[in-house]
């Protein structure tokens, strides 16, 4: 048992992974600021199944409030901080560069602040494939270097990893970072593919595909991510004694500073992706063929090599399954 810091508890990731700690009878600090990037009842859904339950308590409040976060610090001294809150999406950074800057920057250095001063044992925050950015190599490594990103959503959690780093060096505060790769499943984001896609099909609609549908994606499903998010928590990172600086292993540190890639380890392409959503739903889908969008990657693979040595876990869900579950959900909860 642990008294946990989960922020973005509201989101898809965090739902899931708070409502799996409180199973686990751990102490869930939930927060998230409820914004309107998406649809705010979905977010407020997710939180009614976890409110209630015990061990749970929340808040609405922002990671760059500088006064609310450390006096919550204060209060629940949270001994893991896992911080899943963040401005996602690629595309929409071109529309609103502030709000990644506002969250993922000022709103992760408050987290940092807080921690190094609330005695927190270990940090677990998300970055994300995308910091692969324009790297070509498959599958991706986390001892690859990951310094040309392509989107600003990238650069901002290159950054996070960075930031991090720091902090760890200078204050010997454990903190681990998770490059998640495409996650999908129920509850999941309605600014994502899979549910633009659903939505589309079930209404009669064409569907959006981009780079004429030659996309290859490492999707990822959401119980995989939270088995290894648990896994990862309970791992606390330790300083690597064969690091060198004459050869630096991006991956790895002297400090106790570690990354790990969650994904499936089989990409998928992006039209069998569709094949396959298109069974499920019964439904064909008309096909509106686009150009790649700007910051977008054609291919996404994870090497998972250290997950799987370090926490004994490598997601294994496959799409048939994932997908299944995912169709399932959503017609439940949309009354489709």
């Amino acid at each position: 048992m642990a008294r946990v810091l989960v922020t973005g508890a509201a989101g898809f990731i965090g739902f899931h992974l708070a409502k799996r700690l409180l199973a686990q009878q751990n102490e869930v600090i939930g927060l998230d600021n409820v914004n309107d990037y998406y649809e705010v009842s979905l977010k407020e859904a997710r939180l009614a199944q976890l409110q209630g339950q015990r061990g749970f308590r929340f808040y609405k409040m922002d990671l760059v409030d500088r006064e609310g976060l450390p006096r919550l610090f204060k209060e629940h001294k949270p001994e893991i901080v896992v911080n899943l809150a963040a401005q996602a999406g690629v595309r929409y950074a071109q529309k609103n560069p502030y709000a990644y800057v506002d969250s993922n920057l000022v709103g992760f250095m408050n987290i940092l602040e807080c921690c190094r001063h609330g005695g927190v044992k270990h940090l677990v925050f998300a970055s994300s494939s995308s910091v692969y950015g324009a790297n070509t190599k498959m599958p991706f490594s986390v001892h690859d270097n990951v310094d040309h990103p392509i989107s600003l959503y990238a650069a901002t959690k290159k950054a996070n990893e960075l930031m991090a780093h720091t902090y760890s060096h200078l204050y010997n505060l454990p903190a681990t970072g998770l490059r998640f790769f495409t996650v999908y499943g129920p509850w999941g984001r309605p600014d994502m593919a899979l549910f633009l896609f659903t939505k589309a099909i079930l209404h009669g609609r064409p569907i959006d595909v981009f780079n004429f549908g030659k996309m290859q994606r490492d999707f990822t499903y959401i119980d995989d991510i939270v088995e290894g998010v648990v896994r990862v928590m309970g791992k606390t990172p330790v300083p690597n004694p064969g690091w060198s600086g004459k050869a630096p292993d991006p991956g790895s540190s002297l400090a106790p500073y570690k990354l790990y890639n969650i994904g499936n380890n089989q990409p998928v392409e992006l039209m069998r992706f569709i094949e396959v959503l298109e069974q499920q739903l019964g439904r064909k889908a008309e096909k509106n063929m686009l150009p790649m969008q700007p910051g977008d990657v054609p291919a996404t693979w994870a090497d998972v090599d250290d997950l799987v040595r370090d926490v004994g876990f490598k997601p294994s869900t496959l799409i048939e399954e994932g997908l299944e579950r995912f169709v399932a959900w959503y017609r439940s909860y949309y009354k489709e």
